[in-house]
C-alpha cells in the first residue's frame, strides 16, 4: 500500500539518500545542472519540514520512496515570467520532487495527492530535466513561459488549473 503523508524530522535519515538519488538520477539522465552543490541540503527539507509543507510517499515494503513540497499560495519566483501563467487563481506549488527509484509514477503520485488538495497547480523544471518535463506533460500541464529561480537561473513553467477547465 502507498500513503501520501506530513513530513516528520525523524523521516531526514531516510529522505536525504532519496534527493542523493535523485542527482544521481538526474546526472545520469542528461540533467546534470539542476541541483547541484548539494541542493537541496538538509536545512532547506527542514525548513520545508518546519512550514509543514514538506511530504513523503511511503510504501509498506519499501518504507519512504519520494519526497516532495507542496504549498498553497502564491510563490514569489512565480510572480514574473517569460510567457504567461493560464490563471491567476489562487495555486499550489510543488518543489523538490524526488524518487529513489524503488518504484515508478512518484510524479503521477505527488500530482494525484496535490490535486485533492486544490484544482491549480503550478510547477518549474529545468530544461535539461527531459523526465520531469514528459510527467508533467504527460499529466496534463500545460507549458507557460519561463521563469527565474533566485539565483538567476532560468527554469521552465507549467500549470494544470481544473478552474479554468483544464482536465486531467
Amino acid at each position: 500500500m502507498i500513503k501520501i503523508r506530513k513530513s516528520e524530522i525523524t523521516d531526514l535519515v531516510q529522505i536525504m539518500p532519496i534527493y542523493e538519488s535523485a542527482r544521481k538520477f538526474m546526472a545520469g539522465t542528461g540533467n546534470p545542472n539542476q541541483w547541484i552543490n548539494g541542493y537541496p541540503a538538509e536545512e532547506n527539507i527542514l525548513q520545508d519540514i518546519n512550514n509543514n509543507c514538506h511530504y513523503v510517499i511511503e510504501h509498506d515494503n519499501d518504507g519512504i520512496v519520494g519526497a516532495f513540497m507542496f504549498r498553497i499560495g502564491n510563490d514569489p519566483t512565480y510572480d514574473i515570467i517569460d510567457g504567461a501563467w493560464l490563471s491567476d487563481n489562487e495555486y499550489g506549488v510543488i518543489h523538490r520532487l524526488a524518487s529513489n527509484g524503488k518504484l515508478r509514477g512518484i510524479a503521477k503520485l505527488c500530482f494525484d495527492y496535490c490535486f485533492t488538495l486544490i484544482g491549480n497547480i503550478r510547477v518549474d523544471t529545468h530544461h535539461e530535466n527531459k523526465v520531469m518535463q514528459k510527467g508533467i506533460l504527460d499529466y496534463g500541464f500545460k507549458p507557460c513561459g519561463t521563469i527565474y529561480c533566485h539565483n538567476g537561473t532560468p527554469r521552465l513553467a507549467f500549470q494544470l488549473d481544473l478552474e479554468i477547465g483544464d482536465k486531467i
